[in-house]
């Protein structure tokens, strides 16, 4: 099984929902209505299921405002600053977050894949 289909079967048993709901760009809070209690039972089981560390800030995207901020009062280049706190997330994808970011909150279940995919193939787990 892929790493979508996993993290797809884990959301839709955390969330009680039909798998068929969940899309790669499906919102988790916006279309899903998870809760903050949901996304703690979700880091939980993705790093059960993936044997990875899941650090809650990062996958679940939660100072992305702050970072923002950050690079407003330091007059960066946000979509770099980004970048740079993000590493797992595209350039094309980080355009989307910055483009959307006013309709609420961003976090997709791409952004979870992308996470995974990145700190299995980039981060030494010895």
């Amino acid at each position: 099984m892929n790493i979508f289909e996993t993290v797809k079967q884990i959301v839709a048993d955390i969330l009680d929902i039909e798998e068929e709901k969940i899309l790669i760009q499906t919102y988790l809070i916006r279309d899903l209505g998870a809760e903050s209690i949901d996304l703690l039972e979700l880091a939980v089981s993705l790093n059960a299921g993936f044997q990875i560390e899941i650090k809650d800030d990062d996958i679940f995207l939660r100072k992305l405002r702050r970072y923002l901020e950050e690079a407003k009062e330091k007059s960066l280049d946000q979509h770099s600053y980004l970048a740079g706190q993000y590493p797992f997330l595209s350039a094309s994808r980080i355009g989307e977050i910055l483009r959307v970011l006013e309709g609420g909150p961003v976090l997709t279940i791409e952004d979870l894949v992308s996470y995974i995919f990145y700190y299995q193939n980039n981060v030494d787990r010895t």
